[in-house]
Parts: C-alpha cells; structure tokens; sequence
C-alpha cells in the first residue's frame, strides 16, 4: 500500500471488532424465532443459539464476520473453562489474517473427549496456560496477544503467520514477551517456524499485502529490504512500501481496493496521483516494481521480477535463482 503520510512504525491501535449479539432458544421463543429464522432475519449456527445473517462485502470480510458469529455461538454452549486462541483469538484482538479458517479456536486446561473432539466447526487445544497468557476481549476469555501470535506463528503457514505477527507487533505486542513464551516453547511442534517468523516481523508493514511481499522476498533468498523507506522526489518526501536504496530498487504493493472509490476517494484522482508520484520516483532514479494481489498467488513469477530488477542495478551480483 503506498501512502504520503509518514510512517514511523510506532504503535497503532488494533481495530478489536464488535461480536454480535445472539438470540438463544427458549419456548417461549420458539414461534418468534421460526418466524425470524424463515424471513431470514436469523440463522442457526450452533444448536439453540441464533444470530443475524452476514451481511459483508468481500469474502475476507464475510469470513470474518461468520468466524465472530461463532464465536458468540460457542461462548453461549460452552461450559468448561477455555480461551478463545489461535486465529480466533487473533481476530478478536484486531490482527490482520489471510485465508482465514472459519473454524473456531479454543484452549482449554484439559483434553477434551471423544465427542468434543468430533465437533464441527470447533477446534479445541489443550495445554498448561499460565496467567500471563490469559486476558478478556469485551468480557470474552482470549489468550493474549503475545501468546496468540505465536500460536498462530506455530501452526499457520509461515506467510499466514507473518500477516497476524506484523499487524501485532504493530498494535503493541511486546517483542520480550514474545521471545520468553518461544523459549519456553522450545522443542516444540512450528516453534523453528515460529521463531523464523517472528524474526522477519516488522511493525512498520502497513497492510496485510505487503506482509506477504516480504515473505516472498524472504523465502526467495533475496537480499532483506528496507520497510517504509522515505526518499526525496520533486514532489517532495515518498515512503515506499519495501526497498534497496543502495541499488534504488522498490517494491510497492497495490491493493486494487485502493482505485474502487469511496474510501480512496475518485478513483480518477487517485490513478493521475498514482501516476504523477511513479514519475517523480522515476526521475529520482528508482526502478519500481508494482505488486498486486494476484501477483501475491504466482510468487515464483514474482520473486523472478524482482530477481530481475535487482540484477538489472547491480550486474555483477548473484541471486538464487
């Protein structure tokens, strides 16, 4: 995402959603709510509980929106101690994900019996959490964003881990508490994972997008570049998303929601400023390289763009290839 504010990679809130309210079963309710349920003003997710449908545009939105439905659901069946975690937890405390699960997460002190274990749509671990890594989001029991982050770095897929791990250390997450939990996680199912992706974390990625750009840069083998980096043009400062200023190489992640109006505003307006500040950059000197979503899906074509680009400053280094 590029942007002509500064970007000095402090703190930013988290964005915490609101979990929706939920209509329980009861007798005395029973004609109200197969009324509700048959003009559509409610559905069933979970046995005797009932919420609004999901009324989202985007599937990354709808996702979401089905996981915080269920999760009310869950906490209205529930009745052994648990934690919202993984990336449940993750949502819940406002983190960016990809390719979300719409399975809900939960962690419980105990093994849960066969029958739980066969629930639909429920994914209960269990395990010691101590105190530290136990908090309430808006009354509902979650672990905390430290601890979920690494849960989340030890079973997701290392670009899924790194989306949720930016976005927290972004809104605050303590880079300490996160080290102690990993070392006494150490021997552990993901934790070599966990720590490749906690060291790659930079809380001054602004968008989910350009954490997966630095992951495919990553694992490409390709030299680390410089997140938020501000160069002078004759239009004034640019930050660019990930660069090489000593090769004058940058990468700038383009999320076509940016041109489709509303919150951008005209999206004519924004393609000419698109297009005035690439042309600065350009006369600055710099090559860029503009990345969008579907570019993210084919990442060895990408990677070898960017390979290419970088080759082209600097003929006499060697990338893998």
């Amino acid at each position: 995402m590029t942007t002509h504010a500064p970007r000095p990679g402090d703190r930013r809130d988290l964005d915490a959603p609101t979990v929706p309210p939920a209509t329980r079963f009861s007798e005395s309710r029973r004609a109200e709510i197969a009324r509700r349920t048959a003009t559509g003003d409610l559905q069933r997710v979970r046995k005797g509980v009932y919420l609004a449908p999901v009324d989202e545009d985007g599937p990354a939105r709808a996702r979401r929106a089905e996981v915080l439905r269920r999760v009310r659901a869950v906490q209205l069946r529930l009745t052994t101690a648990y934690w919202y975690s993984h990336t449940t937890a993750a949502v819940l405390h406002g983190c960016w994900t990809w390719r979300l699960s719409d399975a809900v997460h939960v962690t419980q002190l105990r093994a849960p019996n066969a029958e739980q274990s066969r629930e639909r749509g429920l994914r209960r671990h269990w395990t010691a959490l101590p105190p530290r890594d136990r908090t309430t989001i808006d009354g509902l029991p979650a672990t905390t964003l430290e601890r979920t982050v690494v849960d989340c770095a030890r079973t997701l897929p290392p670009d899924q881990g790194l989306v949720v791990t930016d976005s927290a250390l972004r809104g605050g997450a303590d880079l300490d508490v996160l080290c102690a939990i990993l070392d006494e996680s150490a021997g552990r199912r993901g934790v070599r994972r966990a720590r490749e992706v906690v060291d790659l974390a930079d809380p001054r990625s602004e968008s989910p997008g350009e954490s997966l750009l630095r992951w495919v840069v990553h694992d490409a083998g390709l030299p680390t570049p410089e997140a938020g980096h501000r160069t002078m043009t004759r239009r004034g400062d640019v930050w660019l998303d990930l660069a090489w200023p000593e090769r004058k190489v940058a990468l700038e992640f383009d999320g076509a929601v940016k041109y489709s109006g509303g919150d951008y505003g005209d999206p004519a307006g924004r393609v000419f400023a698109e297009k005035l500040r690439q042309d600065a950059l350009e006369e600055a000197g710099w090559l860029v390289v503009r990345v969008t979503w579907d570019d993210l899906h084919q990442a060895e074509a990408l990677a070898a763009r960017i390979r290419a680009a970088l080759r082209t400053r600097s003929p006499r280094s060697r990338y893998p290839s």
